[in-house]
Parts: structure tokens; C-alpha cells; sequence
């Protein structure tokens, strides 16, 4: 699956978000690559543990993991720590696959889904589309600042080079509770549905809820 959520962010939270970035230190973002990502990844990652960072990353958590959206699609157990990428000067990020598992030891996740929270304008700069591999051809995304790509963390994908300006993103995985993406869908689409009935308890919601709820029986883990 691969989906669109527009709106996790206003704009004027991601406009406050581009100030603070300006204001953080950055560094090469090879340190947090995986030995073959490493070889092509040439991007800038934000020192998230100041004060101003580790403010800027509570900010996007708690923006990021209590969507509703994200929480219907996800289904989480828990999330990654945040990365704050910024991509410029022909930077890109080349065709890669997440690592399977991330974190040290003691906070170590498995990597169901992963995301990616655009907080640039596109039109203020060229080229750093989100390019994701899929049977049936080429994913581009190059959406609104506020808005989020959840996408399965074992698909091909690349941040084509940054051509002019400046490509601001947070990246971040999820370990769903749900590990299969086909029951993650079969979820989704049934809370879909839910969400299109009246609120009042009539018999085919109650019959709806208690299927949802034994399918989450039957499937979490």
C-alpha cells in the first residue's frame, strides 16, 4: 500500500518548522545509512538531541502518531525516532531498501512501513521527488509541505537529486501490530466503512465493530 495524507501538518506548522530547522545543526546524513544505502546517500540530517531538536522532533511525533489516518493505516506498535533530512546542492538519496530492523540496542523496531513528511512548498525547489519502485511502474511524490507517503519499508525507492533550492522532509518506520500488509488493508478498508455510518449504534454498526475487533484478536501481535 501506498497512500497520501494530506494536512498532517498546517502550513503554518510547517512554516514554523522551516524557521526552527534553520536554526539547528546539521550534518552528513551517511551516519545513518546502512552499508550499501551509504554508497548512495548525500543528504544533511538535523542534530536532533539539542534542546531546539529534540523540541522540533516531539512536535512531528505527536503530529505523525496520533493522525487518525496514520493510526487506521498503521496500525503502530511503536515508531522509529524521527530523522530531519534536507536535501540540496544535487543531493539526492539513490535507489535503497529501509534496513529490516533500526535502533540500538534496547530500542530496536522492526521496519513494517515506512514515511515521509514533506515540509517544503514544492515550487521552492527542483527535483527531490519521492520515487518509489512498484510492480506497476514508478511512484512520484512531490506533494504539499504537511503532507505525508506511508509506503511498505521493503519497496525500492530513491529522493531523486535536488537540482535548486532546498528539499526539507522527516523521515521515519513503524512496527505495526498488524505485521501483514493484506490484514493491515482488510482493516483499513473495514474502518473506512465505519467511519461512512451513522453514528448512532444500529445493529450493522455493532456487527461491524465486533468483526474488526476479532480480526485485530485474530492478527495482532
Amino acid at each position: 500500500m501506498f497512500f497520501s495524507i494530506s494536512n498532517v501538518l498546517t502550513p503554518e506548522d510547517a512554516a514554523r518548522i522551516r524557521d526552527k530547522a534553520g536554526k539547528l545543526d546539521w550534518a552528513d546524513g551517511k551516519a545513518t545509512a546502512g552499508r550499501s544505502a551509504r554508497t548512495v546517500k548525500a543528504n544533511l540530517q538535523a542534530d536532533l538531541t539539542s534542546g531546539l531538536g529534540q523540541g522540533v522532533h516531539d512536535f512531528l511525533m505527536k503530529a505523525i502518531s496520533g493522525h487518525k489516518t496514520v493510526r487506521a493505516l498503521a496500525r503502530p506498535r511503536q515508531f522509529s525516532r524521527l530523522l530531519l533530512s534536507r536535501t540540496e546542492d544535487s543531493g539526492h538519496y539513490g535507489f535503497h531498501v529501509d534496513n529490516a530492523i533500526m535502533g540500538s540496542q534496547g530500542k530496536q523496531i522492526r521496519t513494517d512501513l515506512s514515511f515521509t513528511l514533506f515540509l517544503a512548498e514544492p515550487d521552492t525547489y527542483e527535483g527531490g521527488e519521492l520515487c518509489l519502485s512498484t510492480a506497476a511502474g514508478e511512484f512520484n511524490a512531490k506533494p504539499a509541505a504537511g503532507t505525508l507517503i506511508i509506503y511498505p519499508s521493503g519497496a525500492i525507492h530513491q529522493v531523486r537529486p535536488v537540482t535548486s533550492g532546498s528539499r526539507l522532509a522527516c523521515v521515519g518506520w513503524i512496527e505495526s501490530r498488524i505485521q501483514r500488509a493484506d490484514q493491515r488493508e482488510v482493516l483499513f478498508d473495514l474502518e473506512s466503512v465505519r467511519a461512512s455510518l451513522p453514528k448512532a449504534s444500529t445493529e450493522e454498526r455493532l456487527v461491524l465493530d465486533k468483526t474488526i475487533s476479532n480480526l485485530i484478536r485474530m492478527w495482532a501481535s
